[in-house]
């Protein structure tokens, strides 16, 4: 079992930048791949990035690729989303997720085990 808080969502102007934080807890953090959703209202979810449990392997969509950066901490269990030149379409709940195992590279909602409540981001134009 993972447990995923995030924290750091805010409003912020177009332009500016935040970063998430989602803190861990359970049994054991590694092994996990670790991602970035998001859902704004009226939408379905969608993958914005996830990293690989040694974080070795990142992966962006394409809406967010040069502007975000996702990392990790396994230590302190934690896992961040750098948020750059934001832009009023990025604005959604973003949510933090934990999938056993499978490749970075499958953005499918779906496959990932667990989730965290969610943090508003906010982008004013």
């Amino acid at each position: 079992q993972v447990r995923l808080v995030e924290s750091g969502g805010g409003l912020v102007q177009a332009g500016g930048s935040l970063r998430l934080s989602c803190a861990a807890s359970g049994r054991t953090f590694s092994g996990y791949n670790l991602g970035w959703f998001r859902q704004a209202p009226e939408k379905e979810r969608e993958f914005v990035a996830a990293v690989s449990w040694s974080a070795g392997s990142t992966y962006y969509a394409d809406s967010v690729k040069g502007r975000f950066t996702i990392s990790r901490d396994n230590a302190k269990k934690m896992v961040y989303l750098q948020m750059n030149s934001l832009k009023p379409e990025d604005t959604a709940a973003y949510y933090c997720a934990a999938r056993s195992g499978g490749s970075v590279y499958n953005r499918n909602v779906r496959l990932y085990d667990y989730w965290g409540q969610g943090t508003q981001v906010t982008v004013s134009s």
